[in-house]
């Protein structure tokens, strides 16, 4: 396991289930001494990434009696309003395209920045100061908010709103997927690796069905697809 660097004293981790927000908060255990994990339910299509979260802690802690000590509690936030209000790819039985404006159908307006604010209010109330985000400019599907100016922005506002000093971490920003295979594996070895592959959940349209290398999914739509890439980069470079 990677070693501590003990950043700060607590980190609140926005973890979804997928591979991403499991690399962070492998990332964020390595680095502070209490970490505290939510997932947010907003009616997704793919909702079976709810049921890994509570698999992939427990497989976290199996991997270090360190990162077991600093896993703290899992909170789950119902945001019903959002998945009511959009009518996107991910909230709807709708076909994955690209829109006329060039972002694809499975964007959804507003989620990071709701995801973050009701973070930060959560964070305030159990005394964190610092949030940490998959969100990722390298490899991404064109989502504006997870751009590197989004998140530094909205940082700025809810430090201001909140009255404290908060600090929103992104540790995956300007790396891409094969990258964030590989810190995988230096944060928690091949151990981790596997744990991400069998257990994590990035398919959009919730399949879990069908075993490739990288893990499950339908093994086409965009999440799909670029999680098979980067996994063939990784696993071509550690050959």
């Amino acid at each position: 396991m990677a070693s501590s660097q003990n950043e700060g004293a607590s980190a609140l981790v926005l973890f979804s289930g997928g591979q991403d927000s499991t690399t962070c908060l492998a990332w964020a255990l390595s680095r502070f001494q209490r970490v505290e994990t939510v997932g947010f339910d907003y009616g997704q299509r793919h909702r079976v990434e709810l049921e890994q979260r509570a698999v992939l802690r427990e497989g976290l802690a199996r991997l270090s009696a360190e990162w077991r000590a600093r896993l703290g509690e899992d909170h789950t936030i119902s945001i019903e309003a959002l998945g009511a209000i959009s009518d996107t790819a991910l909230t709807r039985d709708a076909e994955i395209a690209l829109r006329d404006d060039g972002l694809p159908t499975t964007f959804v307006p507003g989620r990071n920045l709701l995801f973050l604010t009701f973070a930060a209010a959560l964070a305030y109330r159990r005394d964190v100061a610092d949030l940490v985000g998959g969100m990722c400019e390298t490899d991404y599907s064109g989502y504006p908010d997870c751009r590197h100016e989004t998140i530094r922005a909205l940082n700025r506002a809810l430090t201001l709103g909140m009255g404290m000093d908060l600090e929103i971490h992104t540790p995956l920003m300007w790396i891409d997927k094969a990258a964030t295979w590989k810190l995988a594996r230096e944060l928690g070895g091949d151990a981790l690796v596997s744990l991400i592959v069998e257990d994590t959940h990035t398919c959009y349209l919730g399949e879990r069905g069908k075993r490739f290398d990288w893990g499950y999914g339908c093994g086409e739509c965009p999440a799909c697809r670029l999680r098979a890439a980067g996994w063939e980069k990784f696993a071509a470079a550690v050959a």
